[in-house]
């Protein structure tokens, strides 16, 4: 388990030992004890509970929960008791998103800042989180700008980017399925650069772009898209949707019977999309940021079990991880610059590798100098109807794909990252 971390010293995991220690020493007076029951480090969950993307939002609350308690059980960061804090941000209003961000800064006055699951409302948070220098963790807002054009010191990033998404499954959609492809794409950052990251390796290829269609965020009826697709006659359709816009896309296109004429696919797909749909629509080839059945990787059936405990034993998603190893970063980076001001804290994690017990995968798993970008490994396979063994087991990792080796280099982001003086 996670918490195992803190007894091994090793490296900067030994500042996380040394800080306990010392955060109970100072607890050992009784005329301390009172005076820090009160002084709570706060993580503020900016993020959505309704709407689109509320079963991802509250999947990350689990994740984000189970770490706290983690981190409490092992003493806290730096002596103190941890306390997470939870905001709906909506689905996509960046007007709440923004306005519940400065809540928790200025009124609740949290350490660390977590969120958001849309990209539109991350980058408008991060503005938010920068002006008031606070650390913040994007547990899965993907548009490349968050760790790219508009990147910020104080601002680091557990999910993938859309480019290394792409990067990591374009050549097989093109040497397995056809090059001309079809976009049905959510009118958003998310949508948009996941779009032009696949455009980016058609040309590459040399495939052929059909069409493309931009679709609301919340849409409910694909027929009108679905028909224009279907009249280009396209080798792949490219759905580049989530939450609940991904479920009634694939379920109205196996309606329609596309998935009988071309092959369906795109980039990240997720379970509870695939929990969401009936059988005959669990199809295509996707990526995954995270698989909870990973029987060779420690430590992943630990946390396995620890989140169907808390979920009625639904096993963890991809957005379970991104709540836990968000909060956990926070907790290491306090404990790596011994301090909870967000300069040497984001000093500290410039580089900085998650522990095999909050990692969870395969392969070094760090924070990349420079952009702030969190280079995981990326689970490309394809979905299946049921699983053989556990109903949730709805994917089959063909292949294993490096962050470093899907991601643009650094320079290549745009990111130009200015510190404070």
């Amino acid at each position: 388990m996670a918490q195992e971390f803190l007894h091994r010293p090793a490296g900067r995991r030994a500042l996380l030992k040394a800080g306990l220690a010392v955060g109970a020493a100072q607890l050992a007076a009784p005329f301390v004890i009172t005076a820090r029951a009160a002084d709570t480090v706060k993580i503020g969950l900016d993020n959505p509970l309704t709407g689109t993307y509320a079963a991802l939002g509250k999947n990350e609350q689990i994740g984000a929960q189970l770490a706290v308690e983690q981190i409490n059980a092992a003493g806290g960061i730096l002596g103190r008791q941890v306390e997470l804090l939870v905001e709906d941000s909506t689905s996509g209003d960046a007007g709440t998103a923004v306005q519940k961000a400065r809540k928790l800064i200025e009124r609740d006055n949290v350490n660390f800042l977590v969120g958001n699951i849309n990209s539109a409302l991350a980058l408008a948070i991060a503005e938010v989180s920068n002006e008031k220098g606070v650390l913040h963790i994007v547990p899965g807002g993907h548009t490349d700008a968050v760790t790219g054009k508009t990147c910020h010191w104080n601002v680091f990033r557990v999910c993938n980017t859309t480019r290394m998404e792409t990067n990591s499954i374009s050549k097989v959609l093109f040497d397995k399925f056809g090059k001309k492809w079809y976009f049905i794409t959510p009118d958003y950052a998310f949508g948009h650069t996941l779009q032009q990251g696949f455009e980016a390796s058609l040309k590459q290829f040399g495939g052929t772009e059909l069409g493309a269609d931009l679709t609301p965020l919340g849409t409910t009826d694909f027929s009108s898209y679905l028909i224009k697709a279907q009249a280009a006659s396209p080798d792949i359709i490219i759905f580049l949707h989530a939450g609940d816009d991904m479920v009634n896309a694939l379920k109205q296109a196996v309606q329609f019977g596309l998935d009988k004429k071309f092959h369906l696919a795109g980039a990240q797909q997720e379970l509870e999309v695939l929990n969401g749909l009936p059988p005959e629509a669990r199809i295509g080839n996707w990526v995954f940021e995270w698989y909870w059945n990973q029987p060779n990787v420690p430590h992943v059936a630990d946390f396995v079990t620890a989140v169907r405990a808390k979920s009625g034993g639904k096993v963890p998603t991809a957005r379970t991880w991104f709540g836990f190893a968000s909060v956990w970063t926070c907790a290491h980076a306090a404990t790596a610059a011994n301090s909870l001001d967000a300069v040497p804290m984001a000093k500290a994690l410039q580089g900085y590798k998650l522990p095999p017990e909050v990692a969870l995968m395969p392969n070094e798993t760090f924070y990349r100098e420079g952009d702030n970008q969190l280079m995981p490994t990326l689970f490309v396979g394809h979905a299946q109807s049921q699983g053989a063994s556990d109903p949730e087991d709805l994917f089959v990792v063909d292949q294993l794909v490096k962050g470093v080796d899907a991601a643009l280099p650094v320079a290549d982001t745009g990111c130009k990252m200015t510190w404070p003086s």
